[in-house]
């Protein structure tokens, strides 16, 4: 099972519509994809329309006494499924501070759906914490949508930070530019210079546009309400850059394990 993490430190930068929309194309693409809404804002469980009556079953899950298989929902849409979020994922990072290695906690809960899905995106809340830690040490690949803006070089800087520190070489960090106005020179400057800083940025480019908006407001995927339209083929064309980027770090690495 492929695990994509999609996080920010910075809040307000299109994680959730990055997650819905990228769980939907993995799911139109054959893959059967788990979106597991780690926020416990629930937004993306907002959008896909399924309300988190689980809150017996969300205290069983952090205790141990029940499976994540239990939690899972279908979506109305072909191959994609919601592990939904309730407000009391909140208390995530305490009980998981309370268990002996705390950022391996999230892997653990994963192994069942290994058995049944090809890939896991999470939608993460902003923030270092207990569960980004987990988010971090489980993820095959980290999607960072980044806002052109002072604080996204910050945060980003700090996110690599981060990564070094702990050594973890391992996850391949895909960060791209989100809600974008390249008719702004604050975007366009601060594009420029976090592209210099950081050559792994990905091209694909998320303009800002009211299509995305509607993505809250329609409680659906942009293919789905609009899928001739450019936002639709901007989503299209960052899932297909994400694959590709995943095809060149993972072969690699499969030829060493072969050889």
């Amino acid at each position: 099972m492929e695990i994509l993490g999609v996080y920010n430190i910075k809040g307000g930068v299109g994680k959730t519509t990055t997650a819905v929309n990228l769980a939907y194309r993995s799911a139109a693409e054959g893959w059967r994809t788990l979106l597991w809404d780690l926020d416990p804002q629930a937004a993306s469980t907002y959008i896909l329309r399924r309300r988190a009556k689980i809150k017996a079953r969300v205290k069983e899950l952090m205790r141990g006494d029940a499976s994540t298989s239990d939690l899972i929902k279908e979506t109305d849409y072909p191959n994609l499924d919601l592990l939904p979020s309730d407000f009391s994922y909140r208390h995530f990072d305490e009980r998981f501070g309370e268990k002996r290695n705390p950022a391996k906690q999230l892997l653990k809960l994963m192994i069942p759906l290994h058995r049944t899905h090809a890939c896991l995106v999470l939608d993460c809340a902003p923030g270092i914490s207990v569960i980004a830690e987990n988010i971090l040490h489980a993820a095959d690949a980290l999607i960072v949508p980044l806002a052109p803006s002072p604080l996204s070089v910050r945060t980003l800087r700090q996110l690599v930070d981060f990564l070094d520190e702990r050594q973890w070489h391992d996850l391949a960090l895909l960060p791209f530019f989100s809600m974008i106005d390249r008719r702004r020179n604050l975007h366009k400057e601060t594009a420029e210079q976090l592209r210099a800083e950081f050559p792994f940025i990905l091209r694909t480019e998320v303009p800002y546009n009211a299509a995305f908006e509607q993505v809250a407001v329609r409680r659906a995927p942009v293919e789905v309400f609009a899928p001739r339209s450019p936002a639709a083929e901007i989503y299209r064309s960052l899932w297909r850059e994400i694959d590709e980027r995943l095809e060149n770090v993972y072969k690699p690495q499969l030829l060493e394990q072969a050889t």
